[in-house]
């Protein structure tokens, strides 16, 4: 187990629009949200400031949030309508963010997968001292789902 912990939250990030389109319930129609991520990142040894992670480094991590969430239209690659819904954009009328899943245990996944094996790996030989070990996505204050890793799982080897 890591011997060191650094979180970071981003709130109200969107607002931000999808469908769960297998849903049986209201879920399958367009809806938003303003979400909110949290991250944990974990390590075994502090750098030379005696930090787990630069907070000031995760800066182009909000962007990256930004520019996929705010005011965005997320299009599951598997949604049966998706190429109506691509028209959206194409009309103007949309800006769109393709993704594998819609929701949070989507949105959870693609970004602890994105942070381990994109972000972090472009840090250089931080990213060997750093993983991030938890990403919660939240809709609302009583909607969140996570995903949770550990390095020692070699998920992306």
């Amino acid at each position: 187990m890591a011997k060191y912990i650094s979180t970071k939250t981003y709130e109200q990030i969107g607002p931000v629009a999808y469908r769960q389109w297998k849903a049986d319930s209201h879920c399958k129609f367009l809806h938003g949200y303003s979400l909110s991520f949290h991250f944990e990142f974990v390590c075994d040894t502090l750098d030379a400031r005696n930090w787990c992670v630069d907070f000031g480094g995760l800066k182009e991590l909000k962007y990256k949030l930004e520019e996929w969430f705010d005011h965005k239209l997320l299009v599951s690659e598997c949604d049966p309508h998706k190429e109506a819904l691509l028209q959206l954009e194409k009309l103007g009328l949309a800006k769109i963010t393709i993704v594998e899943k819609t929701g949070c245990e989507g949105l959870a996944e693609f970004l602890y997968e994105y942070i381990n094996t994109i972000f972090l790996p472009s840090w250089g030989e931080e990213s060997k001292r750093v993983w991030c070990c938890k990403v919660q996505v939240r809709e609302t204050n009583s909607n969140m789902a996570m995903r949770v890793g550990h390095r020692e799982n070699n998920e992306f080897v």
